[in-house]
This record gives C-alpha cells, structure tokens and sequence, in this order.
C-alpha cells in the first residue's frame, strides 16, 4: 500500500491524463478514506493544510470586518457621516465577499488550493493599502469610502476557496470537525480585528482596560494587515500542497445549481452565516446608535463599544466547531434545529431590551445613562444569539458533504466500482456546493446592517427593532424547513441521518 510521507517536496508521478500544468507541490494520489493511507502520512499533510489555511482564511475574515469597527471611529477622526451612511459602509465588503465566494471556489480545483491561497493572500494589499490611503484624508469622499470598503470583500472570498480545499484533503467521518476548525479559524479573526483595531489605533478597548491616546490612527491597522497579508502568501506558497485530485468540471457546477438540496441549505445558511457575519458587522453600530451619544463629557456618555463587540464573533467562533462535533455525533439537522430555536429565543429577549430603551438623543445625555442599565441583558442575550449561530455555522456544514454522500450510496451498490465513483464525484460536488451556499448564506451579512440602517432609512433606531422581529419570523421558518426536509418521518433525507 502506497503512503504520503509529510511535506512532500515533490508531487506522486501523475498518470498519463494528468494536466501538465503540475509543477510542484501537487499531489496526484490522494485517498483520506483509505484508512492505511491516512495514518501512513495523509493525516499529518492534512494537518499542514489546515494550519495555513486557517491562517490565510483567519486574515481574509479580519481584512473583511475591518470597516465594521472603522466605520465607528471614523466621527472620532474628522469624518461627518450619518449612521445611516456608516450602516452601508460596514454592509458594502460582505456583498461583494457573498458575490466573489462562488468563483473563489471553483479557482481551488482550477488553481490549486496551495495556488489560491497564495493568490487570494496577495489580494488583500489592495483593500488594506487603500484604507490606509483613505483613512488619513478627512477630504476622501463618502463614495469613495464605500468604493474601498467594497474591495475589503474579497477577505470574504477566502472562506470559500479555504472551505472547498480542506473539504478534499479529510475523510467523510472527519469532515465535520476540520470544516468546524477551519471555519472557526476563519470567523475568529472577526473577534480579533475588532478587539485589536481599536487598540493598535489608539482607541479604548479590552473592557476599559486600554485608555484612549488622544488620538485616532486608523491607518496603523492597515499596515499590521499589509504586512500579515505578506506572510501568509509565502507561508501558504512554502507549507502548503495542491490536490490533483480536487477538480470540478462545468457539468459538475451545473449539476449543482439544479440540486434542490443546494438551495435548501442556501437558505439555511442565511439564517446562520448571515446572522453571524452580519450581527458582527452591526454590532459596533447598534451599540453606539442605542446605548452612547457624543455628550456628557470629552469621551461621550453611556457604552463604549470597543469595550465590547468584539465578543459576539469570539463567542460565535469558538462555537462553530463545537456544531461540526455535535452533528458528527447526532446529526446535523438535529444540531441545526436545535441552533435555530434558542436563536429566536435570544433574538426575543435582544429584541425586548431594545423596546425597553429611551431613544437618546444628544442633548439627553442622562438618557443614555439610564439606557446603560438595560445593557447587561441585551449583551448576554445577544451572546447567546451568535454562540447559536457558531453552532448551526457548524452543524449546517457538516449536513452538506453527508447530503452529497447519501446520494452516491443510494444511487450504487457497495463494494462496486460504480460506488467509489459516485463517492469521488460526491466529494467534488458537495465542495461546489460549499461554495454556492457560503455564497447565499454571506448574503445575510449585507442584508442585516442594511435593515438596521440603509441611506434611505429615517429613523435607524425603529427600524433595528423591526428588522429583529423579522429575523426571529426567519428563524422559526428555518427550523420548520430543517424538521420538514430531514428530519420528518417519511422524509426522503431522513433515513441519512443528514
């Protein structure tokens, strides 16, 4: 039986139809369910890959949520603009990130997936070197300002590419774990640029542990996310490898798109993605637009929400790979079903303390003080809200290759050729599909600031409370379809334990 040593410096001797554009670092026999072949050195390769993945997907998330803290200390910094405006800035980098997933995906059976990440690493210099040109002008226009934060979005792309690579390098059983790990990876770097920027900036932060400077440097964090993007380019170039074996073909992507199941779990995928990626966008904002305003003092009244934001995103990380465990354990719809209920029963409870508030306008600066005492409640519920959605992040990913895998084994009989492959195909399908529904489902980070508030938005504090009402409709609607679709007896999905 033939094994995978660790970093290999040199790819297996490919077959006569290999493409002749290998040069190095692919590898051409790879077989993670050959259990031989997976302790005889694939797993320690696995490894490798995963490591720098998450890496380079950890600084494409940080990069992409870089105006969501920015956006709010732009004020601080000689910027005029309305929360409203600030909304769309924060809303523009997650439509672009949700539109570019899908080619970003197919580019790893294109490119590589050590390829890609070199590539998609080198991207970045282009949103964080014009946010450093930006943010050191207070003449930048307003347009020019959503232009840039636009290209931040192409972090947002990473996620896909990342995900349907490390999908190919791990057994079906493993799957959900090293989905989980590499998408926790990835989400962490939201916590993490929210908690670092306004620090490294000269901003407050770490619960009030970090005093202000009196002065605000946003172009410092530009240049500390120049340089990591640097790293992680030659660092995915050095340790990382190519899997021959990770191809798709445009009949492939087509079969995908018809598949009911890929938009089912689109629609699943808004209601956890997009509530993640997009409450941790808005949280900077909603926390500043309920709970603060600029009087009662040099640094303003009531929250500051550099104490706090970075929280949700932390907690919402750490929970993703605790879903992919629980769903290899119990099922993945199971789990999702699960996420969904306690995310309305959190959404309610964030939605009663917003109803509790007194608008606080900035002459009222003692409003804001009173606000502050409902604040502790609407934190904690909220928290509960993204760890939900950490773990339905997860659950949700593991359901889609073990979808894909149902499908083959109905479709053959065991042992046959026909079945090893269906279950090949099956592999390189769900990774199209990682794509498409990462795709869909980031779409709710753009949607959520945009109800919260759109330029074309009157009063911002009426309307956050009413986008909640709709998400908790959303949610309920979610968990009905996951009942219906798996988990109902007679369902066609059922018996896959999905």
């Amino acid at each position: 039986m033939a094994t995978l040593h660790d970093a290999p410096t040199t790819r297996t001797e490919p077959g006569p139809d290999a493409p002749a554009r290998r040069t190095r670092r692919w590898i051409d026999d790879w077989r993670p369910d050959d259990t031989d072949f997976w302790e005889g050195g694939g797993k320690k390769v696995a490894r490798r890959n995963l490591l720098w993945s998450i890496f380079a997907e950890h600084l494409g998330f940080s990069v992409w949520l870089i105006w969501s803290v920015s956006a709010a200390l732009l004020l601080a910094t000689g910027f005029d603009f309305t929360p409203q405006q600030l909304f769309l800035l924060v809303a523009a980098p997650n439509l672009v990130g949700a539109l570019i997933r899908v080619p970003y995906t197919f580019a790893v059976p294109t490119f590589g997936g050590r390829n890609w990440t070199v590539v998609s690493a080198l991207l970045l210099l282009v949103p964080t070197l014009l946010f450093v040109w930006a943010v050191q002008n207070p003449q930048t226009p307003y347009w020019a300002f959503v232009a840039i934060a636009a290209t931040a979005g192409l972090g947002g792309g990473n996620f896909a590419s990342s995900m349907a690579n490390i999908n190919a390098f791990y057994p079906a059983d493993k799957k959900g774990a090293a989905l989980g790990l590499n998408a926790a990876g990835g989400n962490l770097g939201v916590s993490v640029i929210q908690f670092f920027l306004p620090i490294v900036v000269g901003g407050a932060g770490a619960f009030g542990l970090v005093a202000a400077s009196g002065s605000i440097h946003l172009e410092r964090a530009g240049w500390l996310y120049v340089a990591l993007a640097v790293v992680a380019a030659l660092a995915a170039y050095f340790l990382m490898d190519n899997l021959g074996t990770a191809t798709a073909s445009t009949k492939q992507t087509a079969a995908v798109v018809k598949r009911p199941q890929t938009w089912v779990m689109s629609v699943l995928y808004i209601g956890t993605f997009g509530s993640f990626i997009g409450y941790s966008a808005a949280m900077p904002l909603l926390i500043k637009l309920n709970f603060w305003v600029p009087a009662g003092g040099p640094t303003g009244t009531g929250i500051n929400f550099a104490y706090f934001a970075f929280l949700g995103a932390l907690i919402g990380s750490f929970t993703r790979p605790f879903g992919g465990w629980l769903a290899d354990r119990f099922g993945g719809a199971r789990v999702t079903v699960g996420a969904f209920l306690v995310m309305m029963a959190g959404t309610v409870v964030v939605l009663w303390t917003l109803t509790r508030l007194t608008p606080n306008p900035e002459a009222l600066a003692a409003v804001a003080q009173d606000n502050t005492s409902w604040f502790p409640l609407f934190l904690g519920s909220f928290m509960v809200v993204f760890a939900a959605t950490g773990v339905g992040n997860g659950s949700t990913y593991r359901m889609i290759p073990a979808i894909w895998r149902h499908r083959a084994e109905k479709a053959t009989l065991p042992g046959t050729p026909d079945r090893e492959l269906s279950l090949a195909a099956a592999v390189k399908e769900s990774s199209a599909a990682v794509g498409i529904i990462g795709a869909v489902g980031a779409l709710g980070g753009f949607g959520i600031p945009m109800m919260f508030g759109a330029p074309w938005i009157d009063d911002p504090v009426s309307a956050v409370r009413t986008a909640f009402v709709l998400f908790i409709g959303y949610y309920a609607l979610c968990a009905l379809v996951t009942w219906a679709v798996y988990l109902r007896r007679g369902a066609a999905l059922a018996e896959a334990g999905v």
